[in-house]
């Protein structure tokens, strides 16, 4: 057995030199360190050698693997600089190749078109407001001049949770919440999220919404123009004609509904626009004065407008996109586009 422990450290310090990279250097530990390595058999035998014996090849196997560790040892840092950079059998980096770099995530397009509508009507001195989104229906409905068994509420199709509190439709009730506690003048957007009972291709039960309005003394409906006109010329970076047609909402009167000019045929007519060089964006007109009595406003002192934009409708515009389900459904070859 003193025999075949010469010989095992004899054929392991050989071994060990021709070692070049660390998959052989692997494959060494395991054939003379492994648990069913040469050792190890070595080892088995020593039970049956005379008892006199044992200590002292026990002594010699003990320093025999001692020292077959510690070249083990030398031999794998001698690799390491370049085992981090091995692939396959060899150790040797190509440095010219290129970097692997980690996915990083981006902000939802959604998100992004909101943080950007936020941010243009904040630079026009606008304030951001947010709302509580399960609403009480006197906030929702009556305090917008939408009393019960009105038809307009049939256009909201709502999600109710008790005969007095829902899932807000739109953010408009941000205006009787702000305009109660408030005095003018007043100038804010309120951004969230809307429920309603609807979906296809360009509806969503919920979506994204911006709310703004604007009270002071002497605003007219020129006032209301101005601000969309600049809004939408910041937004899409064009100059985009504007065309406001009469519309009807219970909280502002007159209504409009606003359409700009087709963000991809430049108003020339194309199959987005349905050959009407039109596209529809938004609704606004001035805050009516039912309105302004629900939240002790005099309607003789004090005049303002308001304007609502969904936040999907935009993204879809500005970027092109035909299918609003497309937001919701986590693809990233979608999400990465943007």
């Amino acid at each position: 057995m003193e025999q075949e422990l010469d010989n095992l450290r004899t054929l392991a310090k050989e071994q060990l030199a021709a070692v070049t990279n660390s998959n052989q250097l692997e494959d060494f530990r395991i054939r003379f360190l492994g648990r069913k390595g040469q050792f190890s058999s070595i080892m088995k035998d020593l039970g049956q050698v005379p008892k006199e014996d044992k200590p002292r090849l026990g002594q010699m196997a003990n320093s025999v693997k001692k020292e077959i560790e510690a070249l083990y040892g030398e031999k794998q840092q001698a690799l390491a600089p370049v085992a981090g950079g091995m692939v396959g059998d060899s150790d040797e980096i190509d440095l010219t190749l290129p970097g692997r770099r980690p996915q990083t995530g981006k902000l939802h397009p959604v998100t992004q078109i909101m943080n950007e509508v936020c941010s243009i009507f904040e630079s026009l001195g606008f304030s951001v407001a947010e709302g509580p989104d399960v609403e009480h229906d006197h906030y929702n409905f009556e305090a917008l001049n939408i009393p019960a068994h009105h038809p307009a509420r049939d256009m909201h199709d709502t999600f109710y949770v008790s005969d007095s509190i829902l899932l807000r439709t739109h953010t408009s009730p941000m205006q009787a919440r702000i305009m109660e506690k408030q005095q003018p003048p007043l100038r804010v957007i309120a951004p969230g999220k809307v429920y309603r009972c609807d979906s296809d291709i360009t509806h969503t039960p919920m979506f994204h919404q911006v709310e703004g309005f604007l009270v002071d003394r002497d605003v007219s409906f020129a006032d209301l123009k101005g601000v969309l006109t600049i809004f939408t010329q910041k937004m899409f970076e064009k100059d985009l004609d504007l065309r406001f047609r009469p519309s009807f909402f219970p909280f502002t009167e007159p209504s409009a509904e606003v359409d700009i000019a087709c963000v991809i045929c430049d108003g020339a007519g194309c199959r987005v626009c349905k050959r009407t060089g039109w596209l529809e964006i938004l609704g606004a007109g001035m805050i009516d004065p039912e309105v302004f009595k629900m939240v002790g406003y005099n309607p003789e002192v004090y005049s303002g407008f308001a304007f609502g934009l969904g936040i999907e409708r935009i993204a879809m515009l500005k970027y092109g996109i035909d299918d609003i389900r497309l937001y919701y459904e986590n693809d990233l070859r979608f999400l990465s586009q943007f």
